[in-house]
């Protein structure tokens, strides 16, 4: 969240964000909440503290005094009461409405309402010409029963699916590329919780607003599965103090994903493109509190991707994200969309995002600098690679005519040396 004295100090840009990013909160309420919250403080203290010397009156006084005194007093209390009572009020309305404030995205950012509107930045790599009709990735998995639908929905419903043989190892080749390419960059493995309190999905942004995005758990639990290992990497030292010296932390996890896709009926429901479980390994960086630094991450992790990419022989695009399409806990994003042939199109694969102290504040997660300051830390993030679309890209990308899938160098080790998958489709 963003802190309460930089709204009060600065609610016009508040204003100016939140419309940016078209996301509706009410700072004029809080700002009223605000002078409230500060007048409510005064009198309480200010009435405990008339409580407290009142009692002691009592004491000294004579015995015939003592019965007045002990009425006004109980009158001094049940006003004290209610004022506390209020004050509880106040500060909890208080604290939603902050929860629902959005982070002040760059000037970077770009003006837009829609991801159709998401400024391109740079094209690596061209679209392959194929002089054969090429095949979806369906298309392919159901030549090769290398993709289950209908078994899968029949475990699991719609949007799920099952891989069988090859591409079963290749799912775990890529994730386990991805994997190494990290932690040979000297980002830390990890292995996390995907199920979390929803304190943490709080913490992270994710709620309130996007709970009809996530799978809970019933109220005996209060647990919820994540739709990316990123809440529980960056919530992992929610509620700490580090030293600043051990500043920046680079982590890495790869986690089962799982997103209930609300609100996308009829888009994107065919194959793999959009479903409800997939695996993804995830990049996050904890450092302090500055912006330089933070751009630098930023421009660091969105690097890391791209190498990934341009190692599996994949043309993209990167995108910056415009308002509109921009989260609510985000400075900055830059998403990695990868060409797709089926889509004839480029599909997003990649976000980049950065979002100075917005989650450490809702985290509690500080450290304290070199001269003993107790700050909150800068948090990033960035998808190192997400399973389905991968799949997606590498087998319409690097299909032959004759139905096999070439194996790009980078992955061939993890798959037994193995240059191509499939036999050739009659």
């Amino acid at each position: 969240m963003l802190d309460l004295k930089f709204i009060v100090q600065n609610p016009d840009a508040v204003k100016a964000g939140a419309l940016k990013k078209h996301i509706v909160c009410d700072v004029d309420r809080i700002l009223e909440l605000d002078v409230e919250r500060r007048e409510l403080v005064g009198s309480v203290d200010a009435a405990r503290s008339a409580a407290k010397a009142a009692g002691k009156t009592i004491a000294q006084a004579p015995p015939e005094e003592r019965a007045a005194l002990a009425a006004k007093q109980g009158e001094s209390k049940a006003a004290l009461k209610a004022m506390e009572a209020r004050q509880k009020e106040v500060q909890e309305e208080l604290d939603r409405l902050l929860l629902l404030v959005p982070n002040v995205p760059a000037a970077e950012v770009p003006e837009g309402g829609t991801d159709e509107e998401n400024v391109e930045l740079r094209k690596v790599g061209e679209p392959r010409q194929f002089d054969f009709a090429p095949r979806s990735h369906s298309e392919l998995g159901e030549a090769h029963h290398w993709i289950d639908v209908v078994r899968g929905a029949r475990l699991a419903g719609s949007r799920n699916y099952v891989l069988l043989g090859d591409m079963s190892l290749l799912e775990h080749a890529v994730m386990r590329f991805a994997f190494d390419s990290m932690v040979a960059r000297g980002f830390t493995p990890l292995s996390v919780p995907t199920l979390v309190r929803s304190e943490t999905m709080v913490g992270t942004g994710y709620f309130p607003g996007g709970e009809d995005q996530a799978y809970k758990c019933d109220e005996r639990d209060d647990l919820c599965l994540v739709g990316t290992a990123e809440v529980p990497v960056t919530a992992l030292y929610q509620d700490e103090i580090l030293d600043g010296a051990d500043l920046p932390m680079k982590f890495v996890a790869q986690s089962t994903c799982y997103r209930r896709e609300a609100g996308t009926y009829g888009k994107d429901t065919k194959g793999l493109y959009r479903v409800h479980q997939f695996q993804k390994v995830e990049q996050v960086v904890l450092d302090v509190a500055d912006e330089a630094r933070s751009l630098a991450h930023h421009e660091a992790i969105l690097g890391n991707s791209e190498a990934i990419l341009q190692a599996l022989e994949l043309p993209y695009r990167v995108v910056n994200v415009c308002g509109g399409d921009l989260g609510q806990p985000q400075i900055q994003k830059f998403d990695i969309e990868t060409w797709m042939p089926s889509r004839d199109s480029y599909g997003e694969t990649h976000s980049a995002s950065r979002f100075h102290d917005f989650q450490a504040r809702r985290l509690n997660l500080r450290y304290r600098d070199a001269e003993g300051k107790v700050r909150h830390v800068h948090t990033l993030n960035n998808t190192v690679a997400a399973s389905t679309r991968m799949l997606i890209a590498l087998l319409e990308n690097h299909q032959n005519s004759d139905g096999t899938v070439a194996i790009p160098e980078a992955l061939q080790s993890y798959l037994g040396g193995r240059k191509s998958i499939g036999r050739p489709i009659e």
